[in-house]
């Protein structure tokens, strides 16, 4: 099964998702979900699987994935291309996940489950992350910037480096959220920054949130080791 989603909706809708529908497969990934009453769960959900960017054509589907409880989302929108180590890591992240439920408020290297991605030994190689943490403004419209996101996305992968886009849930104590992106390189990043999408989206997020701050950090490789490291961005480039 492969569920095809985006942009979950904000707290400030009002809406449970303990009550999620089972039918949310559905083709456009940025559709905003529905949800009803007809599906029980044994715990609220406090966040969704990773959106993955769609792999060029000519790569073949991660089997895996298929055969998960919890399978990532993907995109319609397929990237132009992808270098091999970033294709392992773009595998690895099908398992992508918070390691708590305050992950809004937990520093990023221990916010998720790095610690058990695992790459191939002989591959090294460094990618650009890039974190925001917000926070809505109360009675703030939802539409106009979801539908904003959902086209700035697909610019960043149509042009691309963009690997993949995690979104949580808003704290239900605090209203604070957390969303992160890996991409190929810094430069991949900043080009998206000064697309047209792009700033459109932002400057509708500078009206919608009451707290939104940035943070940037690198995903590291190195050879010889399966596992994965995250650290503060120091400045220069990053991954290529």
């Amino acid at each position: 099964m492969t569920l095809t989603l985006a942009y979950p909706p904000d707290q400030s809708t009002g809406i449970d998702l303990s009550d999620a529908n089972e039918s949310l497969s559905v083709n456009d990934p940025h559709q905003i979900p529905t949800f009803s009453s007809t599906l029980e769960f044994d715990a609220p959900v406090l966040y969704l699987p990773p959106l993955l960017s769609s792999l060029p054509e000519k790569y073949p589907t991660h089997q895996d994935s298929l055969k998960s409880q919890f399978p990532p989302l993907v995109t319609e929108t397929r990237l132009p291309d992808i270098d091999p180590a970033s294709l392992s890591l773009h595998k690895a992240l099908h398992h992508f996940k918070p390691s708590n439920s305050n992950y809004a408020d937990t520093p990023y290297d221990n916010a998720f489950n790095w610690s058990e991605l695992r790459l191939p030994e002989n591959e090294e190689r460094e990618w650009y992350c890039v974190v925001f943490r917000s926070r809505r403004k109360t009675g703030s419209d939802n539409m106009p910037l979801y539908a904003a996101d959902k086209l700035a996305h697909e610019e960043a992968i149509r042009n691309g480096g963009l690997i993949m886009y995690w979104y949580g849930i808003p704290n239900q104590e605090t209203g604070m959220n957390l969303a992160t992106c890996i991409w190929q390189s810094r430069k991949h990043a900043m080009a998206a920054n000064s697309r047209p999408l792009h700033i459109k989206a932002m400057r509708l997020a500078a009206e919608s949130y009451e707290i939104y701050t940035l943070e940037r950090h690198v995903l590291r490789k190195v050879q010889g080791d399966s596992s994965v490291t995250i650290e503060p961005f120091q400045g220069g480039e990053v991954g290529w």
